[in-house]
């Protein structure tokens, strides 16, 4: 449709994004441009809003994937909580049902973006900063999901919701692990680092894995007994040790980088917060499996894995919160410098919705008062951060400043 005529112009594309552009007025700043005579950017692609669709996807990346991940998860936590609120479930499923449909919309998004810019899309992979979230897109397959069996079914059914995850959970695992062996594969052999280039960013790619160890406990109940559950059950143990290493060695540079080389750049402070993601999500995949191993294993095993659990989800949530502390300190610090708003603020959502679930999980198997709270506490924390970023994301999609090419 044409903006000149009086129709409202939406990019079909790019609406895929963020809701939609503003593109009337991209068009009315454009005119004003030129009746003043000022010039405007060279070609056609950007104007403060991105008003063509081709333009728009010209340098989107694995990284707006984490908007599904950030959002998915704030439908998840939700109904994990360990104190039920009237409206809450409600809300839940509007807000699962934004994270189906920004999904969609992202996958047309990125087809487009393969088939319109090819060269570019190519060179993510050989970025060794963009590629790291390539894990991205697994994750946010895997959290709708996981979300699908939790909430969704409350709209579509519970039949098509253990469909859905099926198909989400299987695509999220085989890309997730791929991911999680090509990444580190090109990182030990095509990419170039300085000693101080370690950040948050390294663990999305070996991530996956674990948030498939969780969303596949979802999915045990529904798989036949004997081989098939057992099997199932043992993938997800697999996977979970398979994250579990990777990440602690990546923390452990992380710490390192930190120590001998200072914070760094404000832009690259919200990274810090991926950290608090394979630990919140390995509480939340320990207590988790080790509920369904009642359903799986022999008598002296099932009681081992609902142990293991409950201490490995303990012990470690004390290191999440030490984290939590440093990581809230150091954002404070930075913000006061000023923290330029980009994409990795959305580090302040997953992650924590994270540490939601599996603080909750943890409430449910001891029964402690502090833990429900904590839960609650941290709950409140990830639906303030998710408004906040969302609404940011929103008008820098808007203005087109988060369409721009980065800057190098």
């Amino acid at each position: 449709m044409d903006p000149e005529n009086g129709d409202v112009y939406w990019p079909a594309v790019f609406s895929a994004i963020v809701v939609g552009m503003a593109t009337t007025t991209a068009r009315t700043e454009l005119t004003r441009a030129t009746c003043s005579g000022a010039e405007t950017d060279a070609g056609p692609g950007y104007f403060p809003a991105v008003a063509r669709s081709r333009d728009a996807l010209a340098h989107l990346g694995p990284n707006w994937f984490a908007v599904v991940m950030g959002t998915g998860i704030v439908a998840t936590a939700t109904v994990s909580l360990p104190r039920a609120v009237s409206g809450l479930r409600d809300f839940a499923l509007i807000v699962w049902a934004l994270a189906a449909g920004l999904l969609v919309l992202l996958v047309v998004a990125t087809a487009a973006h393969w088939i319109w810019h090819p060269a570019t899309a190519r060179t993510h992979a050989s970025n060794p900063v963009m590629s790291h979230f390539y894990g991205a897109p697994p994750m946010a397959l895997l959290t709708v999901g996981a979300g699908a069996l939790l909430v969704g079914k409350d709209l579509i059914g519970i039949s098509a919701a253990v469909d859905v995850d099926w198909v989400l959970w299987s695509a999220g695992t085989i890309t997730g692990l791929a991911c999680a062996v090509t990444i580190p594969f090109l990182a030990f052999t095509r990419h170039r680092y300085c000693p101080d280039a370690a950040f948050g960013g390294w663990l999305m790619p070996v991530v996956p894995p674990m948030v498939s160890a969780t969303a596949g406990t979802l999915l045990v109940p529904y798989t036949a007994a004997g081989q098939a559950r057992e099997t199932l059950l043992a993938a997800c143990y697999a996977m979970f040790g398979l994250s579990l290493f990777a990440s602690l060695i990546i923390i452990t540079l992380i710490w390192g980088r930190l120590v001998q080389h200072q914070v760094g750049t404000a832009a690259a402070v919200p990274t810090l917060w991926i950290v608090l993601g394979p630990l919140g999500q390995s509480i939340t995949a320990a207590n988790l499996m080790g509920a369904c191993a009642r359903l799986t294993l022999p008598a002296p095993y099932a009681g081992v894995a609902a142990g293991l659990g409950l201490f490995y989800g303990l012990v470690t949530f004390g290191f999440a919160a030490l984290w939590l502390v440093v990581a809230t300190a150091v954002t404070v610090r930075a913000a006061r410098q000023r923290l330029p708003f980009s994409l990795t603020w959305w580090s302040f959502t997953f992650p924590v919705g994270t540490l939601v679930t599996g603080t909750s999980a943890l409430a449910k198997v001891t029964g402690l008062d502090v833990m429900a709270w904590t839960a609650v506490g941290l709950y409140i924390v990830l639906l303030v951060a998710w408004i906040t970023v969302f609404t940011r994301t929103t008008h820098g999609a808007l203005n087109g400043q988060l369409l721009r090419p980065p800057v190098a």
